[in-house]
């Protein structure tokens, strides 16, 4: 594949979560009873990092915990049937809370149904909101993301490739080309 473009550099990825942090505490008047859940797996460290923002604003921490939603992917082809579900304990209570979800890019939102799934499938949430770094359009379904970092037009022949220090060593949104 080839670069296209580079559309958020370290600096943009940070100020972009910012925003989001902002965003998230306005939109909740406050952080009470707000929990954050990343998407494994460029979702939880991007919802570990807006909870870091959240404190360093309102001086007190989010719990932040993960989900996985592999077993809730409607593209599975094939499951066992000894396969356990054993991804469904998110770390923390979620009952009567107002969950954000956290993912890096929003597509055809199948990932995000998915999570969505997961969460209902532990207990019931207040409220459930989408917080994305990239959406990037071609929804298959009707999901929006309540917080959206950048809104970026793609063609199915493009790829958007978000890398983040935790796992990739460097903090980046890049374009790609399918060639």
């Amino acid at each position: 594949m080839k670069v296209k473009a580079v559309l958020l550099d370290e600096k943009a990825v940070n100020r972009t979560l910012i925003r989001i942090a902002h965003e998230i505490i306005e939109r909740n008047k406050g952080i009470e009873d707000l929990v954050l859940l990343g998407i494994k797996t460029r979702g939880y460290p991007l919802a570990k990092r807006i909870a870091n923002y959240i404190k360093g604003i309102e001086g007190k921490e989010v719990p932040v915990g993960s989900v996985d939603i592999t077993l809730y992917r409607d593209d599975l082809t094939k499951i066992s049937e000894d396969l356990e579900i054993r991804n469904l304990d998110l770390g923390l209570e979620i009952k009567d809370k107002k969950i954000v979800i956290v993912d890096d890019v929003l597509y055809t939102c199948r990932t995000a149904r998915a999570a969505i799934d997961a969460v209902i499938d532990v207990n019931r949430p207040t409220g459930i909101q989408l917080a994305v770094l990239i959406d990037r359009g071609h929804k298959e379904l009707p999901i929006r993301a309540d917080y959206v970092g950048k809104n970026i037009p793609t063609s199915k022949n493009e790829v958007i490739a978000v890398s983040l220090k935790e796992i990739d060593g460097e903090d980046s949104v890049k374009i790609y080309d399918k060639e």
